[in-house]
């Protein structure tokens, strides 16, 4: 998956772009850590505990310009992308997404894109 202006996880009908404010203190204060490849990760757990190896994860990457960004929802081990807007069935995961995205918005680390 490449780096994009606007990104998205698979099925879900909002894009996201990081805000013109963005900055490296606003990623940091908002739990992303910096890679050795001096990018940006957010990995954050949808269901179950912080510490549970288990459930869907969100995983966010920023570049080292903070001008482009990637994100999907992903297994347990990050491997595989996984749609959890398909059916029903994952509609706390879809609110937990929401939420978490909602929380950057207003903290000024995103926009939404229509």
């Amino acid at each position: 998956m490449a780096f994009e202006e606007k990104a998205t996880v698979l099925g879900s009908p909002i894009a996201y772009k990081l805000a013109p404010e963005a900055k490296r203190y606003t990623l940091r204060d908002n739990g992303f850590t910096e890679t050795n490849g001096g990018n940006f990760q957010l990995i954050r757990p949808l269901e179950a505990t912080p510490q549970s190896k288990e459930g869907f994860k969100l995983k966010i990457t920023v570049d080292k310009d903070i001008k482009t960004v990637k994100m999907s929802v992903t297994t347990a081990n990050g491997l595989k992308a996984v749609n959890i807007f398909k059916d029903g069935s994952h509609k706390m995961l879809q609110e937990k997404f929401y939420f978490l995205m909602d929380g950057f918005i207003s903290r000024g680390l995103f926009v939404k894109v229509d």
